[in-house]
């Protein structure tokens, strides 16, 4: 729900600053959050070299994630762009499998494919799916670059959570993002122009990166972390489409969206998948 509020508070921050920049001043705020959290509430720890070498893979996939993410979105039309909140949870799906032997029951694929569905009649209303076949491969592969990237890094931090915790996991990936995102940053500015809106010192970009930094990365990213505290990969997968629910939602309560009959139907039957996906998994 938290990421869902990202497709508001982005439109007016994208108006400000290019895209990879605003995910550098999300991440390294978010970052100073977390950092300060853990100094306070955690205990000092010595990491070993390959827990390093896994700290490090995590912020190299979250970095590559919000790359791939805006210039998949700058390359494709709105119905491809799509294809990211699709994708993603049938990566980790995927990858929980191959990487963490995790069990695929009955329910839970039944729970998935309902949710999914449910997805797809959303995102019907919401954009013009005959153009999902429009061809731009680069977007595309940036697209599912994401997804993968993603999916990578919910999986490969599950060890890390349940040895120490999901707030010291997300923490110090996060930390390590931000001096790639940095070096990304500095690309996409030089090739701009240095192409910054006047109003980034207004309140209300100043309030909308407050948004994305504190609730929808330190805090979202940490409660991704801390359901993997309590279940597995693929079972928390499939909240990932709750997303373009929420945000098509407020996207009609803040910009004047239109919701269609399609919007109503797809959430109920995404609902439903979750509710199948969370609460029958034995089967």
């Amino acid at each position: 729900m938290l990421w869902g509020g990202m497709y508001v508070v982005a439109k007016w921050g994208l108006s400000v600053v290019p895209p990879v920049t605003l995910s550098f001043l999300r991440v390294a705020l978010a970052t100073v959050v977390l950092l300060a959290v853990v100094r306070a509430t955690k205990p000092a720890r010595t990491f070993t070299r390959s827990e390093w070498c896994r700290f490090i893979g995590l912020g190299v996939a979250i970095s590559v994630t919000l790359a791939t993410q805006f210039l998949g979105t700058a390359l494709t039309n709105a119905s491809q762009s799509s294809l990211l909140t699709v994708m993603t949870p049938i990566f980790i799906l995927l990858l929980g499998v191959i990487l963490l032997d995790e069990e695929v029951t009955r329910v839970k694929m039944a729970g998935v494919v309902i949710a999914l569905i449910g997805t797809a009649l959303v995102l019907s209303g919401q954009y013009d799916l005959s153009r999902l076949t429009d061809t731009n491969l680069g977007g595309i592969v940036s697209l599912f670059t994401a997804s993968l990237a993603w999916a990578a890094y919910t999986v490969w931090g599950r060890d890390l959570v349940r040895k120490y915790s999901a707030l010291e996991t997300a923490t110090y990936a996060t930390a390590i993002s931000v001096p790639v995102l940095l070096a990304m940053t500095l690309v996409e500015l030089w090739m701009r122009g240095s192409a910054i809106g006047k109003n980034v010192a207004s309140l209300s970009f100043l309030l909308g990166l407050a948004y994305l930094s504190v609730f929808a990365t330190a805090l979202a990213w940490y409660l991704w972390y801390k359901g993997l505290e309590y279940a597995d990969s693929g079972t928390i997968a499939v909240f990932f489409f709750a997303q373009p629910v929420v945000g098509s939602a407020l996207g009609a309560f803040f910009l004047g969206e239109e919701l269609g009959p399609l919007f109503f139907a797809g959430g109920l039957v995404m609902a439903i998948g979750l509710y199948v996906v969370s609460v029958r998994t034995k089967v």
